[in-house]
């Protein structure tokens, strides 16, 4: 007969081993991800709803709007003294049921080097601008920078940090995933969104369109399978416009592209279906395309 002793390591033991295969299968099928629901990006420096863009929220049942608060820039290459910028007004009100996101975009020089007191700064930053504003409700943050293999030790300590701070506020913490990224390991987050737009080399822009082509999204598909971090989707709909060598040059993205792209990934990664963000909300985007293409970006 099994004693006592011998018998409370092995119940630990299974204990944990269930506890693991929990944890892997909520990360399989998306667990950590929002439940359902269309969503939009705002990145924007004041937050005000025109009667488009609150008709298109009520149309197309958007449900959570991840608002760009502020970034955290920093004007030297080694990242020193990293500071607010572009924080954002708020001069508007939510419709209701809309849920708020606070979005905070770190350039990736800020990651060069340690910064023991910028994830508590942060979180305090952002539930600082909440209870200003009148704003609750709020369950998650979310973190955007385009860290590289340089940034990415740094970036992920300071993430682990800012999920700390995070969930001590009732918070979970939400990361912004490029395609480049998905080759690295995952990030110490709850759930990531996977950016298929800026997918390409702007200084190709004859051969391909930057903000999002089929050919540069191919490469990085084969990883998504096996990528360990739960994921959901954006999508751009905006317009790039810019100067090269003294001519006018506009990038937007067809339907039949957006759509296309949207289909190659969730064949590899069905759970990108499950929450879909577009890039970004405002009124010249909303009427760039028909409401039936937003259908079908936001639906099967």
């Amino acid at each position: 007969m099994m004693n006592r002793r011998t018998h409370t390591p092995l119940l630990l033991l299974a204990a944990c081993l269930v506890l693991l295969a929990q944890a892997c299968s909520r990360q399989a099928d998306g667990g950590a991800l929002p439940s359902g629901g269309q969503a939009a990006y705002y990145w924007r420096t004041d937050l005000h709803l025109d009667s488009t863009e609150r008709a298109f929220i009520s149309r197309h049942h958007i449900s959570r709007l991840y608002c760009r608060f502020f970034d955290v820039v920093s004007d030297s290459d080694d990242g020193s003294n990293p500071h607010p910028n572009a924080t954002i007004t708020f001069s508007d009100t939510l419709p209701k049921g809309l849920e708020l996101v606070p979005t905070v975009y770190i350039t990736e020089n800020c990651m060069h080097q340690r910064h023991d007191s910028l994830a508590a700064r942060v979180v305090q930053r952002v539930m600082q601008m909440c209870r200003t504003n009148g704003i609750s409700g709020v369950s998650e943050l979310q973190l955007d920078c385009d860290y590289t293999a340089r940034s990415l030790q740094v970036y992920y300590d300071f993430l682990s940090e800012a999920r700390r701070q995070a969930a001590q506020q009732g918070l979970a913490l939400s990361v912004t995933i490029r395609l480049h990224q998905l080759q690295m390991k995952a990030p110490p987050a709850d759930y990531g969104v996977l950016m298929l737009y800026n997918t390409g080399d702007p200084r190709r822009f004859r051969e391909r369109n930057p903000v999002l082509d089929e050919r540069d999204v191919q490469p990085y598909v084969r990883h998504l399978g096996s990528y360990p971090l739960p994921l959901s989707a954006a999508y751009p709909v905006y317009r790039w416009v810019r100067q090269v060598e003294g001519v006018r040059v506009e990038h937007t993205v067809s339907a039949d592209v957006i759509l296309r792209v949207k289909q190659m990934v969730e064949q590899q990664r069905p759970e990108l279906s499950r929450h879909i963000i577009i890039y970004h909300i405002d009124e010249e985007n909303i009427n760039r395309y028909t409401p039936e293409t937003y259908e079908a970006i936001f639906h099967h």
